[in-house]
């Protein structure tokens, strides 16, 4: 290029600085709403082609059209970033391609479907940008993370940078349908800052989570300085906590906004011998089961909540008093033969005494020529007590006992504000992944079936097999239309 080419405005502040200059090849930076992801991804793919002769950077968001809108148009998108250069000839933009006079090419994509990520299956990517990495699921960030490879190339990477192609960089929020395993896989257990190195089986590469607040983008205060007032008024206390301050602890548009850890985890107590007793069970092979064990309070009683503080339950609420959850890892199934289920259901309720019922999702009970899953099950719990078919009602008129709308009222409580439904905190798959559920975005009245809602479905056959409504009307879950995150316009697994 030559020494009197146009300049371009490539600046960052310190926080961007560290995500661009870290050793770690494997970055998650982010948090809270306005901490400038979206500018930094695009500085870092203009510097890193600048660079590096033939380099190839994928930048992906979900929907198309956010892609476009946030990346290439706009005051601060390529199109304005890079117009000097395109004047004079070093940049062409064709399309959703940005082409290098260095051979260097930009590539914005988007995956709006899970299938969408195949289009992509030769692709080689030696810089891999994902902006809201929230929006993505495990499987396609897995799937596209395998993608990076870099060959022939590394005698063009300068000296500085040596070692740390390829690389992946993402952005986020905390919320949407890849909340839990984006905090899971970068911020629970992490020291912030600090890169750590992952084994094998999780890509090999070296990790590192950057928080992000809106402190650490001065422009916003400078571009748009009512932005914080709008990320105050946005309606919600933990909504405000997600989006201002970054709190991965709570999520932004969950189905469940009425689940409280406070109320719905309790500590362990004993549970009376002569209690109703029941287990609910959601069946899964490849993706995992849920066996959940319940029992029913006789009369009001006072316990502790995960904290220690006095907790009322009562009469008829629903305790979880134990679960066993068939997964691996997080979304992927034993795949155990059924009649092992089974023993393995009779091996954990051996001490329980009488157990009265057991509901099971009645496509167990489908029988295609041999026997059917329940049947196999059945096999291995001998003379246990048997299930029965689960109501598998999922939308249902809202206060009614059946379908979410049930597990709503629950958990909403009586009129007294105690709960009708807890879990020990001891359950820790129910615990992980109910309150990170979001809604379908094509059925808001339903859960979106891409998240880990296994566990959840079991709590709704319970729910409905002791049918219990609130005498005040719980209110219907919040809608996404009902959520007015604040564009970001600067831009455990135990």
């Amino acid at each position: 290029m030559s020494q009197r080419s146009p300049e371009i405005n490539l600046t960052l502040h310190p926080k961007q600085g560290i995500a661009l200059d870290t050793e770690a090849n494997e970055v998650l930076y982010g948090g809270a709403a306005g901490g400038g992801k979206s500018h930094l991804m695009r500085v870092a793919a203009v510097l890193w082609c600048a660079s590096i002769p033939g380099l190839q950077v994928y930048l992906f968001r979900r929907i198309r059209d956010d892609l476009i809108k946030n990346h290439m148009e706009g005051p601060k998108g390529f199109r304005a970033m890079l117009a000097p250069w395109v004047l004079c000839g070093f940049v062409r933009i064709v399309d959703d391609e940005i082409r290098f006079w260095n051979g260097s090419k930009i590539y914005l994509c988007h995956c709006k479907d899970a299938k969408d990520v195949y289009k992509y299956q030769g692709a080689e990517i030696h810089v891999l940008l994902i902006d809201e990495l929230t929006h993505f699921t495990e499987d396609m960030y897995r799937f596209l993370r395998n993608r990076l490879r870099m060959v022939g190339l590394s005698d063009k990477i300068p000296a500085h940078w040596q070692g740390r192609f390829p690389r992946i960089l993402a952005g986020a929020n905390p919320g949407n349908i890849g909340h839990l395993f984006v905090k899971r896989t970068f911020v629970d257990g992490y020291d912030t800052y600090e890169p750590k190195r992952m084994p094998a089986e999780e890509g090999g590469m070296l990790r590192q989570f950057i928080p992000a607040l809106l402190e650490d983008n001065p422009s916003m205060a400078s571009d748009d300085p009512l932005y914080e007032n709008r990320l105050a008024g946005l309606g919600s206390e933990a909504l405000v906590r997600a989006m201002r301050y970054g709190d991965w602890d709570v999520i932004e548009g969950a189905f469940f906004d009425c689940w409280d850890p406070a109320r719905h985890i309790v500590r362990p107590f004993p549970v009376g011998m002569g209690w109703t007793r029941f287990r609910s069970m959601d069946w899964g092979s490849a993706k995992p089961f849920s066996v959940g064990w319940w029992a029913v309070v006789p009369d009001a009683m006072t316990v502790e909540n995960r904290n220690g503080q006095p907790i009322t339950l009562p009469r008829g609420c629903l305790v979880r008093y134990r679960e066993w959850y068939g997964a691996k890892k997080p979304d992927v199934g034993l795949k155990l033969k059924n009649e092992a289920i089974g023993a393995g259901i009779v091996e954990r309720e051996v001490a329980d005494g009488k157990i009265d019922y057991g509901v099971l999702d009645t496509a167990c009970f489908a029988n295609n020529g041999g026997p059917s899953i329940e049947e196999q099950i059945r096999l291995g719990m001998g003379k246990a007590m048997p299930f029965r078919t689960a109501d598998k009602t999922r939308i249902a008129d809202v206060g009614a006992a059946t379908g979410w709308g049930g597990v709503r009222s629950r958990l909403m409580g009586d009129d007294d504000g105690n709960p009708m439904i807890v879990c020990f905190s001891t359950c820790h798959d129910s615990i992980r992944t109910i309150p990170a559920l979001q809604h379908d975005a094509n059925k808001p009245e339903d859960i979106d079936t891409d998240g880990e809602d296994h566990a959840a479905d079991e709590w709704r056959y319970a729910c409905a097999s002791r049918p219990w409504v609130r005498k005040t009307q719980a209110p219907a879950p919040r809608r996404p239309s009902d959520y007015k995150p604040a564009r970001d316009e600067g831009d455990s697994w135990r």
